[in-house]
């Protein structure tokens, strides 16, 4: 297939392109290097199943070439208040990508007569008030709060891509991607395995807000990309989660994250109940594992063993 991936440059976008090259496919790289890292993509260049178009998605795209699939994974997506990626920090362009961009990347796959892919997230169930969370739960979901951009343009995202699905007949997947961690994560995104990372490695306390009981599934990045890859080959038209249902809390996470390190202490800062933060976060995978024959594999110290060198790697060129 030839096969054009929005947001190559992010996290998951640069691993995605390379699954899809590793498969035999045909790559049409597109990002704006707004939040994306060109460095993720650096040892892709001059490889001669993969291009690359510089543009922004809120504008209208053309592709030249018959396209087979469209995965559109264009967006900021860190939650982290403090950094010029955050989407708290980007929220006009947050909810562009969300809603334009989806609007034109569905266009193209129109267009084309192509299959669409729409990286969804765990974030549109909110701070969920049914746990684990399966497909079928409509979230709890702050529409108006800092973080409802970023939470809100992925509900409006994935109600049309189904009006697509449902009117024009486009063939859809949406997938509602959990916590995922990983080589290639922005040092600075936000997100606890980061944050805990670089404390970690600095030889610093880690910070845990309030009694650290709030929970997380923490999914390794290849199977995440695994479960993503699956979804497109697939004819499964309903929203699918992706991620690890091992929950775990973070002050669990917290211990194991300086066990691996050789680190020690943990700091505790006040609750941030109300910030928008879900207290508990944990995938209901049955319809992966029923419709795609798909569940990860990859245990959280594996995954951390992978993580690790690439973190050290950073915050060395820093």
């Amino acid at each position: 297939m030839r096969v054009l991936v929005t947001g190559a440059a992010g996290f998951l976008g640069s691993h995605l392109c390379d699954r899809l090259l590793a498969e035999g496919h045909e790559v049409v790289g597109m990002d704006n290097f707004i939040t994306g890292n060109p460095q993720n993509l650096a040892h892709l260049a001059g490889h001669e199943r993969f291009s690359f178009i510089r543009h922004d998605v809120s504008d209208f795209i053309f592709v030249p070439g018959k396209l087979d699939a469209v995965m559109h994974f264009a967006s900021p997506a860190s939650p982290n208040p403090n950094s010029p990626y955050g989407y708290v920090n980007l929220p006009i362009q947050t909810m562009k990508a969300g809603a334009l961009g989806t609007h034109n990347t569905l266009g193209v796959a129109k267009a084309h007569d192509a299959r669409f892919l729409l990286a969804s997230t765990s974030e549109i169930y909110g701070d969920p008030q049914v746990h684990p969370q399966d497909e079928s739960y409509w979230g709890y979901v702050d529409p108006i709060g800092p973080r409802s951009v970023y939470d809100e343009a992925k509900r409006f995202a994935e109600a049309l891509t189904m009006a697509y699905h449902r009117f024009h007949g486009v063939d859809t997947r949406i997938v509602r991607i959990f916590n995922t961690y990983g080589p290639r994560m922005h040092i600075h995104d936000g997100r606890v395995v980061p944050n805990f990372l670089l404390q970690a490695l600095r030889g610093e306390p880690l910070t845990v807000y309030g009694d650290g009981q709030q929970t997380r599934s923490f999914c390794y990045v290849d199977d995440l990309i695994d479960g993503i890859y699956r979804l497109l080959m697939s004819d499964e038209h309903r929203p699918v989660n992706i991620g690890n249902p091992v929950e775990t809390t973070i002050l669990e996470f917290a211990h194991t994250i300086n066990r691996m390190t050789g680190n020690e202490g943990v700091t505790f800062l006040p609750d941030r109940r109300g910030s928008g933060d879900p207290q508990r976060r944990q995938p209901d995978i049955a319809r992966a594992r029923q419709a795609l024959g798909w569940e990860p594999r990859i245990e959280l110290d594996e995954g951390l063993r992978r993580t690790i060198p690439y973190f050290k790697e950073k915050i060395d060129q820093a």
